[in-house]
């Protein structure tokens, strides 16, 4: 299977550049509220209404120093708009609770849509932010019967992926996701200087968002041109 181009977007005419340049994955997310920043319910719902039935949409809800309940009920809605990925950060170092707050969030994701993906985030640069060691994600996902799982970076400084994870230990970890039937996406500040190592490794998602933007990730605007030059770069084109 071919890796899945994700683009997260901040409003509703980015999701339509994304959609032009080829995006598999439309992403809602608001990065100037960090890593997994929440979007508000307005955009959410404006992107997922225009989405095609073939083009499935993600939804970053934020990260675990919120409440597991408030996490929950924003599952719950976003499930209901009709999102297939809901993304969340797990910035604890306690397994036992991030697995509570994983599974707290699937039941308000499943109560809405039984079909919607829960991903648990966990990021390269985990000793940061103090966070858990993203080695541990799988593990974590297991035990909370979710679908998924995601490394990014929590600090957004220039550093990316492979600043912080070298490739022989990227593909033992998605091999380890493979095996234990997860969904593996990797993201992280990454560019197309990246596209050739993340072609070695195929991981079944890879997420950009500074990469497509004329402009920085908060402030810049999603590109069209540069959403089709990543696609093409994942294929190998």
């Amino acid at each position: 299977m071919s890796i899945r181009l994700l683009i997260s977007v901040t409003s509703v005419e980015e999701a339509q550049a994304a959609l032009q340049g080829g995006a598999d994955i439309i992403d809602v997310k608001d990065p100037a509220e960090g890593a997994l920043g929440a979007a508000s319910v307005a955009v959410l719902r404006e992107v997922c209404a225009l989405l095609p039935p073939d083009r499935p949409s993600s939804a970053a809800l934020g990260e675990s120093t919120s409440s597991a309940g408030a996490l929950a009920l924003a599952a719950y809605g976003a499930a209901a708009l009709g999102v297939a990925f809901v993304k969340v950060g797990l910035r604890t170092t306690n397994p036992e609770e991030a697995v509570a707050l994983l599974r707290a969030v699937r039941t308000g994701a499943h109560l809405a849509n039984p079909a919607c993906v829960v991903v648990a985030v966990g990021y390269a640069d985990a000793e940061r932010v103090e966070a858990l060691p993203w080695s541990q994600l799988p593990e974590v996902a297991r035990a909370a019967r979710v679908g998924g799982c995601l490394i990014d970076t929590a600090v957004k400084d220039g550093r990316t992926l492979f600043d912080y994870c070298d490739e022989a230990a990227l593909a033992r970890w998605l091999e380890t996701c493979r095996g234990a039937g997860l969904l593996c996406a990797l993201a992280g500040s990454l560019g197309p200087s990246d596209l050739p190592v993340l072609r070695r490794l195929r991981p079944d998602v890879v997420g950009f968002r500074g990469a497509a933007c004329r402009g920085d990730r908060v402030g810049g605007r999603v590109d069209a041109d540069l959403v089709a030059a990543l696609r093409a770069g994942l294929k190998g084109n």
